[in-house]
This record gives C-alpha cells, sequence and structure tokens, in this order.
C-alpha cells in the first residue's frame, strides 16, 4: 500500500473556513485539518471549557489555515486550479478570502494522520454537549453530553462558530418527544447532539456519500439507535414531518432550502438555519419572512449567526 499523499493548504480568513471546507469537499478530498486562531483565541479565554490549547498551533496568529490531502494519483493540479478559483471568488459571497494562498506538498501518511488528530481534543461545545474524539480519554461532568466522534473525511468536529450555535440552539429547543432532520448531516455531530439530548427520532441527509459512511459510524460509536442517515439532496430523501429542521449548510443553500422546508415541519415547529456570516443574516432572514416563517431569535458567535425561525 502507497503510504504517500498530497497535501493541500490553504490560508483563509477565520470567516471562510466552512466555505472553504464546502469547496475542499468538493474535489474527493480524503481528510481535512483546520487551524483556526479563532478557536485559539476561544480557548484561551475560556480556560474553564477547554483542556487544551495546543502549543503547536499558536503560531496561527490570524485567520486560518486549512489542509486537505488526497491520494497521490489524484489528480492534483485540477483539485489545485479548482480551489484557487473558488477561493478567489469568495469576496463576491462577501466572504474574507484573507490571504487566499493555495499550495502544495508531498506528505507520509503518519504525518498525515497525526497533523490532523493531534489538533482534535475534547471541547465544550454548548452548555452541556462535549465532542469527544474516541481515541482521547474524557471524564464526565455532571449533566454534560458526551458525543464521541471520529470525524475522518466528514467535515464537523465542532470547534467552528457554527456548530457550536446550532448545538446550543438544540440544546434549547430539543424535547423528548422531538424529530429532528439534519440536513447536511456531515460528520454527524448534530443528529447525534439531538439525540443526545432526548429525541425520540433523528434523521440525518447528506448529499456526500463520504460524509454518509462517516456519521454512521460516529453513530454506532455512541451506542444509540434512534437514528437514520440518508444518502440524498436537502429535502428530496425525506419523508415525513420534523418538529426541528436543522441545517448548518451557507446561506445561499439555506435560502434554497426555505422554500421547500417548511412542508416538513409540525406546527409551531423550528427550522434551525447556521453557516451564514452577519454579512448574509438579513437576505436569510428576509427570504424565511417571504416563506412564511416567524423569526424567533438570531444567534450571533464571531462573524457568523444561526437563525431559530418557527414555521
Amino acid at each position: 500500500m502507497d503510504k504517500n499523499w498530497i497535501e493541500i493548504e490553504v490560508i483563509t480568513s477565520s470567516e471562510a473556513v466552512e466555505a472553504v471546507t464546502g469547496i475542499l469537499y468538493n474535489t474527493g478530498v480524503q481528510g481535512v485539518a483546520i487551524l483556526d486562531s479563532q478557536d485559539i483565541k476561544l480557548k484561551k479565554e475560556n480556560p474553564g471549557q477547554f483542556d487544551w490549547v495546543d502549543e503547536i498551533i499558536i503560531d496561527v496568529k490570524e485567520g486560518a489555515i486549512l489542509r486537505a490531502y488526497y491520494k497521490k494519483e489524484d489528480n492534483i493540479d485540477e483539485h489545485v486550479n479548482y480551489i484557487k478559483e473558488a477561493v478567489d471568488k469568495l469576496e463576491q459571497y462577501g466572504i474574507d478570502k484573507g490571504k487566499g494562498l493555495v499550495t502544495a506538498k508531498k506528505i507520509n501518511e503518519e504525518d498525515w494522520e497525526n497533523n490532523w488528530k493531534q489538533y482534535y481534543k475534547p471541547t465544550k461545545v454548548g452548555n452541556r454537549v462535549v465532542v469527544k474524539p474516541i481515541w482521547e480519554e474524557y471524564t464526565r461532568k455532571e449533566d454534560e453530553v458526551i458525543v464521541e466522534l471520529d470525524p475522518g473525511m466528514a467535515f464537523g468536529t465542532g470547534t467552528h462558530e457554527t456548530t457550536r450555535l446550532c448545538v446550543k440552539a438544540l440544546e434549547e429547543y430539543v424535547k423528548e418527544d422531538s424529530v429532528v432532520f439534519d440536513i447536511g448531516t456531515g460528520s454527524g455531530i448534530l443528529a447525534i447532539s439531538a439525540a443526545k439530548l432526548g429525541a425520540k427520532k433523528v434523521v440525518g441527509v447528506d448529499l456526500d456519500p463520504v460524509a454518509v459512511d462517516s456519521a454512521k459510524k460516529n453513530i454506532s460509536y455512541n451506542n444509540i439507535d434512534n437514528i437514520e442517515v440518508l444518502y440524498g439532496n436537502l429535502m428530496e430523501v425525506v419523508d415525513g414531518k420534523a418538529n426541528i429542521v436543522i441545517a448548518n449548510i451557507l446561506a445561499d443553500v439555506i435560502k434554497i432550502l426555505v422554500e421547500d422546508v417548511k412542508k416538513f415541519i409540525e406546527k409551531d415547529g423550528y427550522f434551525i438555519s447556521s453557516g451564514i456570516i452577519l454579512e448574509r443574516k438579513a437576505d436569510v432572514i428576509e427570504k424565511l419572512v417571504e416563506c412564511g416563517f416567524t423569526v424567533e431569535k438570531v444567534n450571533v458567535d464571531g462573524e457568523w449567526c444561526c437563525i431559530i425561525a418557527k414555521a
């Protein structure tokens, strides 16, 4: 088995992390490591909530570095060109690309594995939810909900602002009889959180087969049996209605989703959407109102917001 891989590094802004991650997952990437200065700042400012601040990443003074990994036989030149063009276009959507620097180099498989696992430790992402990588030890504190996770090739480790916003919203709105649809489930972190917070049924959906496999594996690590993961585009594969539909995607995709999602939500249910940079907040709210939603709350973390709308 060949142990050589290609690492593509993108130096960007913290604001652009989710958008760049989406770009990378359009290229058949095998894994992504994210080093975000905002995460480091958060951990330093809230030492009681985090068990670590890895000294190796203190050098990320500002912005973010994303490292994506590919098998060496992949069409790297094509991927690099696509990533460069897509990153350059971010500013057309109101997203600061930061330096927007894209480079590639060869790397050994062991270096790849250690490169991203060393940055990923147990992290409290909500008031109760703690995301714990399966290879780490952690002693549960009273009232904490532990989500066991191996993100592997699928995005979603819990450290990004939008994920934290979504988890906190789930902590507030999930009830014992809740049915939750998680659209764009990724690693399954939100679906698992919803189930562990007491939802009676959870359905996760993702268009990326790698994410579907990753979510299913992560569900198995948590010993829960009330989550179904489906491969498909947005609401196309979902049947029935939910009390909560949650989507941590991007503003433009959420605007498309809004047009269809209300018919999948029970009366007085909620649509929780995130992945929305603050500059796009009014745009998404306008679309929600246009489609008959009542915006109940807008929560903000850094440059991102989470909108809770009632059906």
